[in-house]
């Protein structure tokens, strides 16, 4: 019995061997279905907070953001640079201080629509 089963092994290992499984085919067809927000995470928007898309969720991690700076900025989205969200109306001196020690945790990327629409920024639907 362990003969035969080394022996399928070894076929099954053969018939691999002759090419009928292309890595470089398989990498091409993953990236055929690649999705705008996918994508959008190979740029800056994977490692930073991006003002213009991001949901409040991802505002957890700095202190005294969430939720209500958080949904300030969200509110008064799109920005064009990092700097315009320190020009948001009704911020407080406290407030100011905050966004201005953590600019370098965010970015400004072009609005997305799957990331914007309805009210996916104030609750991604994550209980």
């Amino acid at each position: 019995m362990r003969i035969l089963v080394r022996a399928l092994l070894i076929c099954l290992l053969a018939i691999g061997g002759l090419g009928f499984f292309n890595p470089h085919v398989a990498a091409a067809e993953t990236t055929q279905y690649e999705n705008a927000v996918d994508k959008k995470l190979t740029t800056e928007f994977g490692q930073k907070i991006d003002l213009n898309n991001s949901s409040i969720r991802n505002f957890r991690d700095l202190r005294g953001f969430y939720p209500n700076l958080a949904s300030l900025i969200i509110k008064n989205a799109p920005y064009n640079s990092v700097n315009d969200v320190l020009s948001v109306a009704g911020l407080n001196d406290k407030q100011k201080e905050l966004l201005q020690a953590n600019l370098d945790k965010f970015t400004v990327t072009e609005s997305s629509v799957e990331l914007t629409e309805g009210d996916d920024r104030y609750n991604p639907g994550v209980y």
